[in-house]
């Protein structure tokens, strides 16, 4: 067998489906109040957030299951899975409260891209909760970051050229992907808290930058631009220089260990059995072959 390149888990059509819902169905969850109107008296997540997560979990199991039925994710997949899940789990708490210092974004950058998307979603979904459960961070929060980071490191799994593209001009493109993503997980998981905080309350009657339920849709916008501004630009601006510094400086050491690690576990190989040869003469009367090929 010739090796071309460490092939991620790939996505097949109930793994793409799995994944288009359960996506669908939390942006949804996190957008529809800037949609609602005033006289609905529904103006924060609080209520809707345990709905959120009783329908996010059997959707994040779907996808698990569907990556399964796909040939994408065998034991071996899984347990590597575990073991990254709880590395990230555990290095989230080293950075987390000092200015948006969180090394475990860079992890789930590199993992997604030598694993593949679908293996990234439920990577960042995993590690996230798992961190949750670690570091007593359970709330009505937690769906929407478990979406978010599995967005995150979708994300990654879906950069061009993963067989091809290596070296300094991969880490640039990486660390590129791992800044402007780490804003947009900020980005994402804020607007729920926005959501969540409300206003409306400041003596002009404009709001100020805090979300009011039932006014115009670009209006909001605009009050959420200056609430980012105001209150999470210099902690997600941490986590991405943190994720472009650590990409550049060990992220060449780090890739190369993922991919020796799934080489060797060889997630995607088929085992077939060839069976008997017709004996050649003094040679035994059977012989059965097993031959390992990649799919």
């Amino acid at each position: 067998m010739t090796r071309t390149g460490t092939r991620p888990v790939r996505l097949g059509p109930r793994s793409i489906t799995a994944l288009l819902l359960v996506s669908f169905i939390g942006i949804i969850g996190i957008c529809w109040p800037l949609f609602a109107d005033a006289s609905s008296a529904v103006t924060t997540h609080s209520a809707d957030a345990p709905w959120l997560f009783a329908a996010l979990l059997p959707l994040l199991i779907a996808v698990v299951i569907a990556t399964i039925s796909d040939c994408g994710m065998d034991a071996k997949a899984i347990a590597m899975l575990g073991v990254l899940a709880a590395v990230g789990a555990a290095l989230r708490p080293l950075g987390a409260g000092t200015a948006g210092l969180e090394p475990m974004f860079f992890l789930m950058v590199l993992s997604g891209r030598v694993l593949g998307p679908g293996f990234g979603f439920v990577l960042g979904s995993v590690t996230m909760f798992a961190s949750a459960l670690l570091t007593g961070g359970v709330g009505p929060w937690m769906p929407t970051q478990m979406l978010a980071m599995g967005w995150f490191t979708m994300g990654a799994g879906l950069l061009p050229a993963p067989e091809r593209l290596r070296g300094r001009g991969e880490r640039l493109m990486l660390a590129a992907y791992g800044f402007v993503a780490a804003f947009a997980y900020g980005t994402i998981t804020n607007l729920y808290g926005w959501v969540t905080i409300g206003g409306g309350e400041a003596g002009d009657g404009s709001g100020g930058i805090f979300f009011v339920p039932g006014d115009p849709t670009h209006e909001n916008l605009v009050r959420f631009l200056a609430f980012l501004v105001a209150t999470s630009l210099g902690w997600d601006l941490g986590r991405a220089a943190l994720t472009v510094v650590l990409t550049l400086t060990i992220g060449s050491t780090l890739l190369k260990a993922l991919r020796r690690a799934t080489r060797r576990a060889n997630f995607e190989a088929q085992v077939t059995f060839e069976g008997p040869e017709k004996a050649a003469p003094g040679e035994p009367a059977h012989r059965t072959y097993v031959t390992y090929e990649p799919k």
